[in-house]
């Protein structure tokens, strides 16, 4: 997942309205959004390659997702980031107890940001730092750096997400997710990868012949825990595949 942006406003009637787009090589498999079979209380997308998953909805209320840090210079990882979402949705650990865990073994996977919560709390983890942070109400982005970094397509989207919540819906929030407009040069962050690179991630939406958005994600979280999920599914050059609605 390379953008969430999300706004946590509890004791509203939707306290937790998500958008997300999952960026990644087409050719690493991948199921849509679905009920697990061995976990029916989690709905989720599931990469078909290490087992994990980006996004998704448990019970009682949990939610969890990620985003990787993106640094070329950091060593790899044996272990996939996408099992500290799946193990958070299909387990029973309280948020205090998982995130204790997550934090003491953060080293062994390459950098993340981790998002739990349940319909009380929403928690923030960033793998390069050394405790986990309880998030105030408010509209908060995410890609591949920290918490709020002000890149261009998080404030693009995180203003469009501002401008929808007085009335969400699941169309609305997956028209932010289309954006495919790239940002200008001098806007542009470095992180190492090249200024093409650089341009071809600067979009809300990517779209290329190996590597782009392969699923958009809008999540509405109402006051009596009932969710409505909907993700659109997208192959190379951003051709679209296929769509799910799921209100659980």
């Amino acid at each position: 997942m390379c953008l969430i942006v999300f706004a946590w406003r509890p004791g509203h009637a939707q306290p937790l309205i998500v958008a997300a787009n999952r960026d990644e090589f087409y050719a690493r498999p991948t199921s849509p959004l679905a009920q697990w079979p061995h976990a029916p209380h989690v709905h989720a997308g599931r990469d078909l390659e290490a087992g994990g998953t980006w996004l998704g909805v448990g019970a009682n209320g949990r939610f969890a997702a990620l985003t990787n840090i993106r640094d070329p210079h950091q060593p790899p990882s044996r272990k996939s980031r996408g099992e500290l979402v799946a193990e958070f949705l299909s387990g029973d650990l309280s948020i205090d107890h998982y995130l204790s865990d997550v934090v003491g073994r953060s080293l062994e996977y390459a950098g993340f940001n981790l998002l739990i919560g349940n319909t009380n709390e929403l928690w923030y983890f960033n793998a390069r730092e050394t405790a986990a942070v309880m998030l105030a109400p408010g509209v908060y982005g995410l890609s591949n750096a920290g918490l709020d970094t002000p890149w261009p397509k998080v404030l693009k989207a995180k203003a469009a997400l501002s401008e929808v919540l007085d009335d969400p819906r699941p169309e609305a929030l997956l028209a932010i997710l289309s954006d495919s407009q790239t940002a200008p040069f001098a806007q542009l962050p470095d992180t190492g990868v090249g200024l093409a690179t650089e341009t071809l991630l600067s979009s809300v939406f990517i779209a290329s012949p190996t590597y782009g958005t392969r699923a958009s994600t809008a999540l509405i979280v109402q006051a009596d825990g009932s969710r409505v999920m909907v993700e659109r599914s997208f192959g190379p050059y951003g051709g679209h595949l296929g769509e799910v609605e799921l209100t659980i």
